[in-house]
């Protein structure tokens, strides 16, 4: 059996304990949305801080920024 590696490209962010969940949740939107990234991962800490892993499949086309 052969399987398919696909390779990703990472963009870790952090975001403040200042920033509500709604905005963050319309901030990482945008991103998916314009910017071709998906949510790998969050991590929450007890001050409030999240620690967020966004990942995208790298191509051979150019793909916009992040803007974060």
């Amino acid at each position: 059996m052969q399987y398919l590696v696909m390779d990703y490209e990472y963009a870790p962010l952090r975001l403040p304990s200042n920033v509500d969940r709604l905005t963050a949740t319309a901030q990482l939107t945008i991103q998916a949305e314009f910017g071709g990234w998906e949510l790998a991962r969050v991590r929450l800490f007890p001050d409030g801080t999240r620690q967020v892993m966004l990942r995208r499949r790298i191509s051979s086309e150019s793909q916009p920024a992040l803007s974060i």
